[in-house]
């Protein structure tokens, strides 16, 4: 039987060698889930070195408390409120220290890509990487989870411990304040539309 985390197949029988303390399968453990762990880190922190330094501290601090991990159950969503928790407290006692990184958040370019749509696709990615680190971080969490991650309402409910409505509104609500930081950017978006034949 295997238990999906929405990154990667992890065997039930994995979980539980790991909750059972072997090393050997840990490190398999965080090999499966550390890219997404990185990029949901970077998301919350927007600093792609302390994103990693996280990632890590919360992968250590899983491992310690994997006695209370139910092994009938996806590990991302358990593993992602201990890695969110060790982001908040990040923020708390260091705010305001930024660094725009978002190679880890945008699709990389097609081949057939002109340099103009190049430059294009660089700059919009960058205004709304700017844009989600002025959210809130309620707000910043629910578009990095809902839209990076692409959860479903129910596992990002079942993510936070809140209701599938009170993810809904608080997506309503992030994305109505990024509409708002980048209005002349999707207005371009509409634009360019139009232009087309």
């Amino acid at each position: 039987m295997t238990v999906t985390d929405g990154t990667a197949d992890i065997s039930k029988e994995t979980l539980q060698a790991w909750k059972d303390g072997s090393v050997k399968v840990f490190e398999e453990v965080v090999r499966s889930a550390m890219r997404r762990a990185y990029a949901v880190a970077v998301g919350i922190v927007g600093n792609a070195e302390d994103a990693r330094d996280l990632s890590q501290e919360a992968f250590m601090a899983a491992h310690r408390a994997r006695a209370t991990f139910d092994v009938e159950r996806p590990f991302f969503p358990w593993f992602y409120r201990i890695l969110r928790n060790r982001c908040l407290n990040f923020l708390r006692k260091r705010a305001g220290r930024r660094e725009v990184s978002i190679d880890v958040l945008i699709e990389k370019p097609g081949r057939s890509e002109s340099p103009d749509k190049g430059v294009m696709r660089k700059e919009r990615a960058e205004a709304l990487w700017q844009a989600i680190q002025e959210l809130t971080p309620v707000h910043r969490e629910i578009v990095i989870l809902r839209s990076f991650q692409e959860l479903s309402y129910r596992e990002i409910a079942e993510t936070l411990g809140i209701s599938e409505g009170t993810v809904m509104s608080r997506l309503y609500y992030a994305r109505k304040s990024l509409y708002g930081k980048l209005k002349d950017v999707c207005d371009d978006l509409y634009r360019e539309g139009d232009d087309e034949p």
